[in-house]
């Protein structure tokens, strides 16, 4: 008999603010200052983050008891959405760069990412980020939306770069059918399922 086949699991999304971390807590003694996500809500034992945003990056964050969940979401082909701003006006030449893949260097080795969805938007309503980006006056910026169903570490901020337009401000709008909406930086909304 299976002791965790009627276990009732807990599920989240939140936003996870520029500048924590996605990990609940830490005994490192280098991320002693660190903010993470345990800061933000007394969430329940076991609970941990369906994939990760980098400490600089922001946005939609799934978190779960579930690790059959987790490993699912994480491992199929469910597609993520990210709104980037990038360093400069960004090209067409460019954009069909991102679109076909390329290489990049993920852990000391080549990668080459798989094909992905990418297009200009105009500047989206977001919430200030809490550190600011940088003023007008250091150059032009551009917006971009990239769905990939990957999730290399850094991978969008790397893809950004290699085709030559820094990403400056990165959130994640969408994970599946799990839209980050109007939250604002700190919201956790408790959900019935993640699937």
């Amino acid at each position: 008999m299976n002791p965790f086949k009627d276990k009732i699991h807990s599920h989240f999304k939140l936003y996870k603010p520029y500048g924590y971390l996605s990990q609940f807590e830490s005994n490192a003694r280098h991320q002693k200052n660190s903010k993470f996500l345990g800061d933000l809500f007394e969430f329940p034992k076991g609970i941990m983050a369906i994939g990760r945003l980098d400490k600089d990056s922001e946005g939609l964050l799934l978190v779960t008891t579930d690790g059959q969940t987790s490993f699912d979401i994480s491992s199929n082909s469910v597609e993520k959405e990210y709104y980037a701003q990038v360093d400069g006006v960004i090209t067409d030449d460019a954009i069909i760069k991102l679109q076909q893949g390329l290489d990049i260097s993920i852990e000391g080795s080549n990668y080459t990412t798989l094909p992905c969805k990418v297009k200009k938007i105009v500047t989206p309503t977001l919430p200030e980020r809490a550190k600011r980006i940088r003023n007008s006056r250091h150059g032009d910026t551009s917006w971009v939306s990239i769905i990939v169903t990957e999730g290399k570490f850094r991978q969008v901020r790397k893809m950004t770069a290699a085709v030559g337009f820094p990403t400056l401000r990165l959130v994640r709008v969408r994970i599946g059918h799990h839209l980050l909406e109007d939250m604002q930086p700190s919201d956790v909304i408790q959900l019935k399922s993640v699937v």
